[in-house]
């Protein structure tokens, strides 16, 4: 037998990847330790994700999907293997990535980690029953089935009503003179309005002149009369009658809302409805029947919505009590109980315990769901397999870090290979293995420069994460760093939030400090984005309108993606792309064949591919998996049509452009003043390895943040602006904070206001004014526990950041 083509054996301790070529990679070859906890580091825009989910993850998933079902195998084909040579000795995977798409509305904590179906079983085995009624399923109790969904509310908890205010905003005005904003317009809205003139009804009063019962009937009625309309509009046109057919406000709006394809006509509707909870269940989603059943003395949407610790401290009260009322159901419920204590043990372990079941996934953040699907995983006890996280430390105060590190051990421990994505050095330093990757983004990266025990990376002279790992002596580089540190801001003014009741914060008061760099610190669930980002946020939102608030502009810039769809990205997001489009219909060959702007845009038919409709890829659905994007087999991705791929600006046709770094698109654009400052402000955010057209599904949390402050950063405006930002370093390497800490230490330094929720306490440390939120999280937290200079809040010891800022601070 031919040595070359050995079979794979198990002995082999290393996963082997030869020839790895996935985006920025350039034919990489590693070997990385099995059973081991490895971490893969590098600037950010290196390649780390490239490798550790573009080759490894994915090429897990296709063999996974090769030994499931020949139908797969087509699948296979089109989503197409990831660019690698070879991949030996890898085992079976599971990814916990942020970039996930986001969970729908329907989905929530107790649906995330399963701890839902283990509360319904309880109820339906072992609750207190009305008596006389019988026992119900478990089905019965769940908000997302028919058996249990609130009949009224189809188990949404609230339900969409429109009001008198809503459909009528102005009752001055007369019908012919557009009282009722959510008539659609043009010829529609006229055809109704002159229904109601054939049925009797008086167009020309002011609304509110009209009887109370006429005007319930004009917005409110479900009938719909048919009439003859004889329409008087325009005298030279001969109008025929015809037969209209009237609709009410309420029907119109209902029915836009819940059959319209179009989003921007539902969008409109939207702002004639509000949210209020279903009078039949008070927002409970549940029917009657499941509300009646009782357990330790609550219902299960009780239950539901308590902190996770809370829920457990009821669980852990039960066992006893619940003997006497139900001897039979006394095992069941030990059983039972027991199992929802050990499911609910890991999340709290890892500082979500302030969670409470009923909260909708929507509502957290990607770090908290990722730790909520981590803890889901140390309790499914699967082992032999490799988990990819992605950056787990996103949101995790310094404290909570330490968790973390001990639930990545046990499923090393259990016999698991680790492999995570991760910038947080205290994560790093307790790898096994490091790989890192590099030396620069984009094209200046997609090496491994290292791969191997952590210590030895210190005689790696490229690399950016040894610089951070070992520079000079650390504690003596702190100190250095806390003398060279410039001295605090003074305020010019400040905002004073007094009182605040929301989720976890009772009462609070919290003066936050303007024109100065604002830090707000604390423990996850302390309330430092319910603090900033709706108390603040709003609050200052109001107030701008009142000319002697010396905040003039508001500028929230949070993680969420700048579109959903592989068509929106960079280009389109910054606007640079509306000027790349002008450029192009200037070409000669455009002007030649008459061409306008839209023969560019790849959202509308003309210059598109149509196989894809501009997409660049089709999305393939598989079954019980999520679906995939795979390259249009038309345009392999150019989402272009051939014509329009003819015509050039300075050599390069639109694709082409589309695909250039933002980096190199600042040289090709240099002699274009409107393309080079959109780009420069992208450059000097350290987004320089981005591709124009890449789509917003492939890019993180952190890099959808930068872009928009970057956006933000090349229209600087005079006016006096308060910029808030939820934790702006995430999935950044310590050589890319300071390069973002740069930028927004020169808004303050321009006469802005700067406030940041934020973990990383070297950022902190160089604040001027810090205000830390805790002791810890949920009912825990919400108080403020110290607020001042960065020293002083190292110095007054209160909640659990104290010692990590003294430590960032030099101190010790």
């Amino acid at each position: 037998m031919h040595h070359s083509t050995a079979p794979e054996t198990h002995h082999d301790p290393f996963v082997r990847v030869r020839g790895a070529r996935e985006h920025n990679l350039r034919g990489v070859d590693v070997d990385i330790p099995r059973d081991a906890l490895t971490v893969f580091t590098g600037v950010s825009g290196s390649g780390k994700s490239s490798l550790a989910f573009g080759t490894l993850y994915a090429e897990a998933q296709r063999r996974y999907f090769e030994s499931v079902a020949p139908y797969a195998r087509r699948l296979i084909h089109q989503i197409g293997a990831p660019k690698v040579d070879s991949v030996t000795g890898l085992p079976p995977a599971v990814s916990l990535e942020q970039r996930r798409s986001s969970p729908g509305s329907r989905s929530s904590v107790g649906t995330v980690t399963l701890l839902s179906n283990s509360l319904r079983m309880l109820y339906s085995r072992a609750g207190t029953y009305p008596p006389g009624s019988e026992r119900l399923d478990s089905d019965a109790f769940s908000p997302n089935t028919a058996a249990g969904a609130c009949p009224s509310c189809h188990g949404l908890g609230s339900i969409h009503r429109t009001s008198e205010e809503l459909l009528v905003p102005d009752p001055e005005l007369s019908i012919r003179q557009g009282a009722i904003a959510a008539w659609p317009g043009a010829w529609q809205g006229k055809n109704l309005r002159d229904i109601l003139e054939v049925l009797g009804y008086d167009v020309d009063a002011p609304w509110r002149e009209l009887a109370a019962e006429d005007r319930e009937w004009i917005l409110f009625t479900e009938e719909q009369p048919v009439v003859t309309v004889h329409p008087v509009r325009d005298v030279d046109r001969i109008q025929r009658p015809y037969q209209g057919t009237y609709m009410s406000a309420h029907r119109y709006v209902m029915r836009t809302f819940s059959d319209s394809k179009s989003a921007t006509l539902r969008a409109r509707a939207e702002r004639f409805l509000a949210d209020s909870p279903c009078p039949v269940c008070a927002g409970r989603r549940l029917r009657p029947e499941a509300l009646a059943v009782t357990f330790a003395g609550r219902t299960i949407a009780e239950l539901a919505a308590l902190p996770l610790t809370a829920l457990d401290a009821v669980l852990a009260s039960v066992p006893d009590s619940a003997r006497e009322d139900a001897p039979a159901g006394g095992e069941a419920v030990r059983v039972l109980a027991g199992d929802l204590r050990s499911r609910i043990g890991p999340v709290v372990e890892l500082g979500l315990g302030y969670l409470s079941l009923d909260r909708t996934a929507p509502t957290l953040s990607a770090g908290e769901l990722q730790r909520l699907r981590l803890a889901t995983q140390l309790r499914s006890g699967l082992f032999g397999v490799v988990y990819v996280l992605d950056e787990p430390s996103a949101g995790l105060h310094p404290a909570d870090t330490e968790a973390l590190l001990g639930v990545l051990d046990r499923l090393k421990a259990a016999g698991n290979t680790v492999f995570v994505v991760e910038h947080h050095l205290d994560v790093v330093r307790h790898a096994d293995w490091l790989v890192d990757v590099g030396p620069l983004a984009g094209e200046h990266g997609g090496r491994v420069l290292y791969s191997g025990p952590p210590q030895e990376l210190a005689g790696v002279a490229e690399s950016a994460t040894a610089r951070h790992l070992f520079g000079p002596g650390e504690a003596e580089a702190k100190a250095e760093a806390g003398r060279g540190r410039r001295p605090v801001r003074a305020a010019s003014g400040s905002v004073r939030l007094t009182a605040v009741e929301r989720h976890n914060l009772r009462g609070v008061d919290a003066e936050f400090p303007l024109g100065v760099f604002t830090a707000v610190t604390g423990v996850s669930g302390s309330g430092k984005s319910t603090l900033v980002g709706q108390v603040l946020a709003r609050e200052v939102g109001e107030r701008i309108a009142d000319p002697g608030f010396p905040v003039r502009r508001l500028v929230e810039v949070d993680q969420k993606p700048i579109g959903r769809t592989p068509r929106s990205n960079l280009a389109t997001y910054t606007g640079l792309f509306d000027v790349v489009r002008k450029l192009f219909t200037a070409a000669p060959q455009a002007r030649a064949r008459g061409w306008k702007a839209g023969r560019f845009s790849f959202n509308v038919p003309g210059g598109r591919c149509e196989t894809c409709q501009g997409e660049g890829f089709v999305s393939v659905e598989l079954l019980f998996l999520p679906s995939t994007y795979a390259p249009c087999p038309e345009c392999a991705g150019a989402r272009y049509n051939t014509e329009t791929l003819d015509v050039r600006y300075e050599g390069l046709n639109i694709a082409e452009v589309l695909g250039l770094t933002v980096e190199s698109a600042a040289a090709f654009f240099a002699p274009v003043p409107a393309a080079a400052r959109s780009l420069r402000a992208l450059e000097d955010i350290g987004l320089g390895y981005l591709r124009l057209g890449q789509p917003a599904t492939e890019l993180s949390g952190g890099e959808a943040q930068r872009i928009k402050l970057a956006t933000e950063l090349q229209r600087l405006r005079r006016d006096h602006t308060l910029y808030v930002l939820d934790e702006p370093t995430t999935g950044l390497h310590p050589a890319d904070v300071r390069v973002l800490l740069r930028q927004l230490h020169g808004l303050v330094d321009a006469g802005h206001s700067v406030v940041v929720v934020e973990h990383d306490m070297e950022v902190v440390a160089g604040a001027d004014w810090v205000i830390d939120l805790g002791p810890g999280g949920g009912t825990d937290g919400g108080r403020i526990v110290a607020a001042g200079t960065p020293a002083e809040v190292a110095a007054a010891g209160g909640g659990r950041t104290a010692g990590y800022l003294a430590r960032a601070l030099g101190r010790p």
